[in-house]
C-alpha cells in the first residue's frame, strides 16, 4: 500500500472506522521500551499524509513522544454489516483494517478549521450531557506526520485488496 497514491482510500477507510468504531489504536514505546495502547476518538487524517488528534486525555502519549515519537495507528472496520457481507462473500471489498506508521510532532493550540472539525464529528451527541463532559475545552491538538501505511492481511479474504 502506498502511503501517497492510496491516500483517499486511507481517509476513506479511517472515516468508516471512526463510525464504527469511534476510536482507533496509538501504539507508542515508552522510556524503558514498554509498548502501550491509547485509544484517541479524536483523529483528523488531512490532505497531505498527516493528522492531529485533540490532545486532553491521553496522559502517557505526550511523555512517550519525549523519549520515543514514532507511533503506529490501527484503525479497524467493525462494522457488523461489513464483516457479515464481507464472511458471506468469502472475501473484503474493502479494507477491514489500517495502520499508519509515523511521528508525533508538537502540541499546540488548534485552528478554527480543526475545532470546526471535531465539531461537526461530535454534532450527533451536541444535546448529551456526556458530549459536553468529553469534548468541552479541547484546547490542544497534537501533530502527526505518516511515513508508512500498511493494510491488514487476513489471508484469501484479503488478497484482491
Amino acid at each position: 500500500m502506498d502511503i501517497k497514491i492510496d491516500w483517499n482510500k486511507i481517509r476513506l477507510h479511517f472515516n468508516k472506522s471512526f463510525r464504527s468504531n469511534f476510536y482507533v489504536s496509538i501504539a507508542s514505546v515508552d522510556a524503558d521500551n514498554n509498548p502501550t495502547v491509547t485509544p484517541i476518538g479524536s483523529l483528523f487524517l488531512n490532505n497531505d499524509q498527516s493528522a492531529f488528534y485533540f490532545e486532553k486525555y491521553p496522559s502517557k502519549l505526550p511523555i512517550h513522544a519525549e523519549a520515543n515519537n514514532n507511533i503506529c495507528i490501527l484503525a479497524v472496520n467493525s462494522s457488523t454489516w461489513f464483516w457479515v457481507k464481507s464472511l458471506f462473500n468469502g472475501k473484503f471489498r474493502n479494507y477491514p483494517g489500517i495502520k499508519l506508521y509515523g511521528e508525533l510532532g508538537n502540541r499546540r493550540k488548534p485552528t478554527e478549521i480543526e475545532t470546526s472539525r471535531l465539531n461537526r464529528r461530535m454534532k450527533a451527541t451536541k444535546g448529551f450531557k456526556g458530549n459536553t463532559y468529553l469534548w468541552d475545552d479541547m484546547g490542544f491538538v497534537r501533530e502527526i506526520s505518516f511515513s508508512k501505511a500498511e493494510k491488514i492481511n487476513l489471508g484469501e479474504m484479503t488478497e484482491e485488496l
